[in-house]
Formats: C-alpha cells, sequence, structure tokens
C-alpha cells in the first residue's frame, strides 16, 4: 500500500463543530485555518477473504500544500517522504531507498484535503456514508480516471479524524487509526527533506528532473 500513503497527516485538535453535526461539517471544522498537523496512527490491512495483517504504527506529518512524512516504527521501520517534487521510501532493514517523481496522483489522496479543503469537491465524489462505531464517516470517490482505491472513508469523531479506511478494487481494506492530534506543530527545517543515507541502494533516480521507476505495492 505504499503509494496509497505516499499519495501521501499542542493537544488534541478541538476545533469547533459547526451546527450541521454531518461527517463533512466535522470536517471543515478540522480543517479550518490549518496549515500543518501531526498525528500517531495505527494501520492494518485486511484482505478480501477476511485476514487481518499485523498492526503497524508511527507518526505521521502533513504540511500544505503537498508534503507528507509517515514514519512507520513498529513491527518494523519504515520512512515515507513526500517533499513536494519526489516520493522517497526508505527500508533501514533492506538497506534500501526507493524514489519516484511525486505525480498527480498523489494530489488525489484523501490526506491532503485536510490542509486544503478546496480540493475536496475537485478531486472527489462526496457522500455521507452515516454513523457507526460512535464516528460520523465521509465518502471519498476518486475523480481520477485511474483511482489508486475505489473508496475512501474518513470516520470523524465530534472534533478530530478517528480513522481513515480504504478499499481497493480487489477488496483488500486498509485502515488507520489516528491519535494525539497536534494542530499547526512547530516542525523541524528538515521534516520534508530526505537524503540517502550513505552504503544504501537507492532504486530510481535522485536527479530532479529524471525519470525514475515506479514504485509498486
Amino acid at each position: 500500500m505504499h503509494k496509497i500513503l505516499a499519495l501521501l497527516l499542542l493537544s488534541l485538535v478541538s476545533s469547533p463543530v459547526c451546527a450541521e453535526d454531518s461527517a463533512r461539517a466535522r470536517l471543515a471544522a478540522f480543517s479550518a485555518d490549518l496549515h500543518s498537523v501531526s498525528a500517531s496512527f495505527e494501520q492494518s490491512v485486511t484482505g478480501a477473504s477476511g485476514h487481518r495483517g499485523e498492526v503497524s504504527s508511527g507518526k505521521m506529518m502533513l504540511q500544505a500544500p503537498r508534503q507528507l512524512r509517515w514514519h512507520t516504527t513498529s513491527p518494523f521501520e519504515q520512512l515515507i517522504v513526500a517533499d513536494g517534487s519526489k516520493v522517497w521510501i526508505y527500508d533501514p532493514d533492506l538497506e534500501q531507498v526507493s524514489v519516484r517523481k511525486q505525480g498527480a496522483e498523489e494530489a488525489h489522496s484523501p490526506l491532503t484535503v485536510l490542509t486544503d479543503l478546496g480540493q475536496l469537491d475537485a478531486e472527489f465524489v462526496v457522500s455521507e456514508a452515516g454513523e457507526r462505531d460512535g464516528l460520523r464517516w465521509l465518502k471519498l470517490v476518486s475523480r481520477a480516471s485511474e483511482p489508486e482505491f475505489a473508496f475512501a472513508e474518513l470516520g470523524f469523531a465530534e472534533s478530530d479524524l478517528a480513522r481513515m479506511r480504504f478499499e481497493d478494487a480487489l477488496g483488500n481494506t486498509t485502515e488507520i487509526r489516528f491519535s494525539d492530534w497536534k494542530r499547526d506543530p512547530r516542525l523541524p527545517a528538515d521534516t520534508f527533506s530526505f537524503s540517502p543515507p550513505a552504503g544504501v541502494d537507492v532504486v530510481g533516480d535522485a536527479e530532479a528532473d529524471a525519470e525514475v521507476f515506479p514504485i509498486k505495492d
């Protein structure tokens, strides 16, 4: 699910909820005047057969308009950095870095609407998906000609994004649970930059204008 993640997201966010208590209203409240966010996450993938893989966890940071840092720390370390022009995926255990251009597909990532709500209707067909598990859900279907997922759902508590679900065309479901949201945190200057460590294999081309190998899921 690398590309979905790359197509990369104070105290807990506590923006006021709009009078219309819908999932869309909660998204609007969450995203109001938001430039950057950070959160902890837990992620799992369930196959179409119902088998659920192991849970991974870590920290994510998102900054407008298209920068993402997704750092998985357990059970294995992996770092994904989208710097606005390239996507870097670093696997320390494999001593390998994959890099490719940050293309148009990242513009269709549901994560990007958190800091740029103006993309919502331009990039997705949006509908209310009701209430379950104590959350109000918003369903997003990409308008892209070749979307990376069949649909995505955002599950909102009263004042924050609690869960995100993706389902692909094969019926596999990725679920991400968020916690410890911080609104417009002070981020280090190098948060969204990456340089391959010495001695690692680099798959692709790190030159700014070069064609690179596409990264497969």
